[in-house]
Parts: C-alpha cells; sequence; structure tokens
C-alpha cells in the first residue's frame, strides 16, 4: 500500500469504528481502484458485505480475493472461516482450516478453537472437546486458555443433555 493508501484505509477504519459504513466503503473501493491488490482493502470490503448487505457471495469472493493478494494476511482467513460457519459448509471449513494451520502468521489455538466450534455445531461433542484441548495446548495466552476450558464444560454439559434425549 502507499501512504495515501495507508491513510485511507486507517480512516476507514475509523469509520467502521463510528458506525459511518458508507464512507468507509467508499474509501475501500477507492484503495481498490488505485490498488487492486490491496489485501486489507479487500477484506475490510468482505467484512461489508458480509455483516452490513448479508451478501456472502460478493464477501467470500473479497475475502479470497485478499488471501491471493497476500497469503500471509490473516484477517481474511479468520472471516472467510465464520462465512463458511455460518453457512454451514462444514466440508469446505475443514479444508480451509487445515490451510490455515500451514499459514505461519495465524494462531493454530484459533484454528483448532474453530475445528472445536464446528464439531459443536454438528453435535460431535466429544471430538469438540477434543479440538479445544488442542486450542488449550497451542495457545499462550492465560485468557483464552479459560475460554477454551469453558468450552469444554459446555460441551460436557451438552453431551449430558444429548445422551438424556438420545433414549427418549
Amino acid at each position: 500500500m502507499t501512504t495515501n493508501s495507508e491513510e485511507l484505509y486507517l480512516e476507514a477504519e475509523a469509520d467502521i469504528k463510528n458506525n459511518n459504513y458508507a464512507e468507509a466503503f467508499k474509501k475501500y473501493e477507492s484503495i481498490l481502484y488505485e490498488e487492486p491488490d490491496s489485501a486489507p482493502a479487500h477484506n475490510s470490503l468482505g467484512w461489508l458485505y458480509k455483516t452490513q448487505f448479508d451478501d456472502y457471495n460478493k464477501a467470500e469472493n473479497h475475502f479470497l480475493t485478499a488471501i491471493r493478494c497476500d497469503a500471509l494476511y490473516p484477517h481474511s482467513y479468520f472471516h472467510i472461516a465464520a462465512l463458511l460457519m455460518d453457512m454451514e459448509r462444514f466440508d469446505e471449513l475443514t479444508q480451509h482450516l487445515a490451510k490455515c494451520l500451514k499459514v505461519r502468521t495465524i494462531d493454530k489455538s484459533w484454528v483448532y478453537g474453530r475445528y472445536a466450534l464446528m464439531e459443536e455445531l454438528k453435535m460431535n461433542f466429544d471430538k469438540s472437546v477434543v479440538y479445544f484441548e488442542k486450542a488449550i495446548l497451542a495457545s499462550q495466552n492465560d485468557e483464552k486458555i479459560k475460554d477454551y476450558k469453558q468450552d469444554i464444560e459446555r460441551c460436557k454439559m451438552k453431551t449430558e443433555i444429548k445422551s438424556r434425549h438420545q433414549s427418549a
């Protein structure tokens, strides 16, 4: 990014924080006009399409373009994972997370946490617990570890509830 694009990007990010999405949108598009390979601008535009317009196709295209533009820019990987999870495209999410494990700029505990959440949504609570434990092993953040422990407790509770309802 050029200095002008970087400044415009920071202004757009401030617009997002102030819920001024229209201004942010214009600024991201302006950046992409000047620098079509700007991963941060594609990522942020994808986020706008997903969260403000519920246009998952355009969002996905921008996230994937951001990854093609800069394979080490981590934010697009996070957002595409959320999109795939929201759309319950679990086979694609599994492939995406496997790719994420190979990207050196992505926190591996986050990846295992996403595997765990996917398994939880699929009601595979034992698998979910295994992935949350892997997330703990990969984490160096005490707060995240506490969160993963709470996630494990939630899955254990769901396992008990599920077993009571299977016989009914």
